[in-house]
């Protein structure tokens, strides 16, 4: 019986290690594959990923929705890139920010993209564009630095009321998304993410589903379902994107952005309104539950130059379904500041990953 008991502890032990093997090199190769597409710049003890491409002001500055990267906006950015500058970042620990410490509240993603801004030599006035979860960090940006602000263009945004106060189904749910975030990070430092992926890969869709049922302890029981959203996106980006979700760092950040949901939805709170007098545009999807609509339509209250828009045909991700009305938001944001951008002739679109 010792004997079996000590064999099976030595097999597990070499399972890990085996494991771990599989994730540094896989790593290594992924880092060689798929470099930035934009700049590494050092923020103080971590690197943050920032990409941009055109030129003018008002800058327009993009952030993400809760597990997004300079990717959520490959339809939006290269083309309005031709008219302005636009620029977006990876939040720490996301697409290929290295990450940060803990909490990540809004306030200290807040902070680190105005050091970021700053070092990468981006000045203001900013034209701010945040979707879903990025309706709380542009908007607690407005609030901290007014006079770098000059407008807002949200996308399906998350408000402030969703989350405080806190009700007890929102706290089971986000203790469910954390703790199944922290769950996928442990498993992901001894390959195991990594191996869902290449089963996908290989046509293994039933081995594949087996695996995310067993990291997330039944709590997925649909994958395919999370994905959608990816099918929206060429092929290239979509496998850059996995390669994102193979890593340990993505479900750490993504568990402390879950956690500290409540805490940013205070800070934006009291931060007050730095909206006032500065175009705000807010745009939800079309099946936007009635709590979230009435929050969004709200934001376009914070200002003399607010406007509400419906995306018809989009669901959350609204770049993604129809990035023109994103676009069309952006450059309408601008002309109300009366500076309409020139068109540049025969210069041709930048796309984000090459």
């Amino acid at each position: 019986m010792l004997v079996m008991l000590g064999t099976a502890v030595f097999t597990f032990i070499a399972l890990l290690f085996i494991g771990m093997a599989y994730q540094a090199l896989g790593a290594a190769a992924d880092r060689r594959r798929y470099p930035p597409p934009g700049r590494m710049v050092d923020v103080g003890g971590h690197r943050m990923h920032i990409y941009s491409t055109g030129n003018g002001d008002p800058a327009v500055v993009f952030d993400a929705g809760l597990p997004g990267s300079v990717l959520s906006w490959h339809y939006v950015m290269p083309d309005l890139g031709r008219l302005v500058r636009a620029v977006a970042y990876d939040r720490a620990g996301l697409g290929w920010s290295e990450p940060s410490p803990e909490p990540r509240t809004a306030e200290r993603i807040v902070e680190e993209l105005h050091e970021l801004l700053e070092r990468a030599g981006v000045p203001p006035p900013y034209i701010l564009v945040g979707h879903s979860f990025a309706g709380l960090t542009t908007r607690l940006f407005a609030a901290r630095h007014p006079e770098e602000v000059a407008g807002l263009v949200l996308v399906d945004p998350v408000g402030p009321g969703e989350w405080v106060p806190l009700g007890e189904h929102e706290r089971k749910q986000l203790e469910g998304g954390a703790r199944l975030c922290r769950r996928a990070a442990w498993f992901g430092r001894f390959g195991v993410t990594r191996l869902v992926a290449l089963l996908v890969r290989v046509g293994a869709p039933t081995l594949a589903r087996i695996a995310v049922l067993f990291i997330s302890d039944g709590a997925i029981g649909h994958p395919p379902s999370l994905l959608s959203p990816l099918q929206k996106l060429p092929r290239d980006v979509r496998k850059t994107i996995h390669m994102f979700w193979v890593q340990p760092k993505f479900y750490e950040a993504m568990a402390g952005q879950i956690e500290s949901l409540p805490e940013s939805a205070a800070q934006v709170l009291r931060a007050g309104n730095g909206l006032r007098g500065k175009p705000v545009i807010v745009i939800s999807s079309a099946n936007t539950e009635p709590r979230r609509l009435a929050e969004q339509i709200a934001i376009t209250r914070l200002s003399s130059h607010g406007r509400h828009l419906v995306a018809r045909k989009s669901g959350h991700w609204i770049q993604l379904d129809e990035p023109e009305l994103v676009t069309g938001a952006i450059l309408e944001a601008i002309a109300d500041l009366g500076r309409p951008p020139e068109t540049p002739m025969g210069r041709p679109a930048r796309p984000m990953i090459q």
